[in-house]
């Protein structure tokens, strides 16, 4: 709850008026009677102030304008995702190409791409297969990724990361 009006305890305030300008150091009860004389609220800015220090201003305002502005900061954030890309090492070119066009959207929208290339059974001894088709991925997403971690061999599967450069992603 704001300190507000009513609910200001301390017996005198350091008072600033709407404009910015100080008043000097006032009983609260005058310091309120000034704000309704006004028509504004009184609110406690720095309570740990030896005196508090309260300003005259319009509260409900003040409010809006801080929630307005909470709005637009989340509006324009964007939480990053890590969007994963699963293959094979034996994968076919038209389905490689889905996986690339896939990636670069991802990329593009600002999201990190977890590109996983899965061995099954005797699959692993071929982990350089793996290896080089991750080194061809990286190498056609280079201008729109950059590496977040390097592909390397984890268990039974091949992992890389890419993270989107900065630079190009889309505004």
């Amino acid at each position: 709850m704001p300190l507000l009006n009513e609910r200001i305890r301390d017996r005198e305030v350091r008072l600033i008026d709407e404009e910015g300008n100080q008043l000097g150091i006032l009983n609260t009860r005058e310091a309120l009677g000034i704000a309704r004389e006004r028509g504004y609220d009184l609110f406690l800015v720095q309570p740990d102030a030896s005196p508090p220090v309260a300003r005259i201003m319009d509260y409900g305002r003040y409010k809006f304008e801080q929630e307005k502005r909470a709005r637009e900061a989340k509006k324009k954030h964007h939480i990053v995702d890590v969007k994963e890309i699963k293959m094979r090492y034996k994968i076919e070119e038209h389905d490689y190409q889905t996986k690339l066009r896939h990636a670069k959207e991802f990329l593009t929208d600002g999201d990190k791409v977890k590109v996983l290339i899965m061995l099954r059974g005797r699959e692993v001894q071929h982990k350089d297969l793996a290896l080089s088709l991750m080194a061809k991925f990286w190498k056609e997403l280079e201008e729109l990724a950059i590496m977040d971690r390097e592909a390397k061999l984890e268990g039974k599967s091949v992992i890389m990361i890419l993270a989107p450069n900065p630079q190009r992603t889309r505004q």
